[in-house]
């Protein structure tokens, strides 16, 4: 029985662009985190792994004109020169109109240990969460909003199907996080209806708490409860509004095409 053997030549970063031209090799230069990263010293381990995730980089008016890392898109320098990046918000209430809040776990790079809204994330530069046109990009945040329920909250795709969340608007905002890290996003509100099973992933989340309106203005009042940026801003400008006609007169706020300057 003879043995044939194949010689082939090692592709490496080198020469893949000039041997197969339809590789993109941008992402895998782009994107790397180095091993040692002097910013991400000291961080928790997964957390500085999820920071080589890829963030859609847009222009002021919601048009996606490239990508980078969550690292670079989270960096007050970066921030502060002006690079903006896709985000969304999901508002989870349940079937007795509680709204679902999360407490951010102590490992998150940015905003650590501060309540906010059910899950707050970023569609990824990635099939299917991408998008240019409106239509196209609410699909995409939708698509990332259940990964992330999953992810972080350990909701079932099942319980929160993508055609059941409805977008809102959009809000563009930039918030300091510390001195090194912040946010500058055009964020997506989302709102679904569900009553859900939740499995918390600590390494994302602290705490959970279902309230009602009354009850998130009491904790507003609480000076010992820290509130991520975005979610104060939504609270004080829309929300309680919006909370109101959960059940009638939502179709009157939905699907709005301009995007708030915050």
């Amino acid at each position: 029985m003879s043995t044939t053997t194949t010689s082939t030549q090692t592709v490496t970063a080198d020469n893949v662009i000039r041997l197969f031209p339809e590789v993109d090799s941008s992402l895998a230069s782009s994107h790397r985190t180095p091993t040692r990263d002097s910013e991400l010293e000291g961080y928790d381990e997964e957390q500085i792994r999820l920071m080589d995730e890829v963030c859609i980089v847009l222009d002021q008016d919601d048009n996606p004109i490239g990508s980078a890392s969550k690292k670079v898109c989270h960096l007050m320098k970066n921030i502060d020169q002006g690079l903006l990046h896709r985000a969304f918000s999901v508002f989870l209430f349940d079937s007795q109109k509680r709204l679902l809040l999360q407490q951010r776990a102590t490992e998150k790079i940015t905003f650590p240990d501060m309540w906010t809204n059910t899950c707050c994330s970023h569609p990824l530069g990635v099939p299917g969460e991408t998008g240019a046109e409106l239509e196209a990009a609410v699909q995409g945040v939708r698509r990332a909003a259940q990964r992330k329920l999953g992810h972080e909250l350990g909701i079932k795709a099942e319980q929160v199907p993508i055609e059941q969340f409805q977008f809102l608007t959009r809000i563009h905002y930039k918030a300091p996080s510390d001195g090194k890290w912040g946010e500058h996003e055009i964020d997506y509100i989302l709102f679904i209806k569900a009553d859900v099973d939740l499995d918390i992933n600590p390494n994302e989340v602290k705490n959970s708490l279902y309230v009602s309106e009354e009850d998130l203005k009491r904790m507003f009042k609480d000076n010992s409860l820290k509130f991520t940026p975005w979610f104060k801003l939504i609270c004080q400008s829309m929300l309680f509004e919006w909370w109101e006609h959960l059940d009638e007169g939502m179709e009157h706020y939905k699907g709005e095409k301009q995007i708030r300057r915050m």
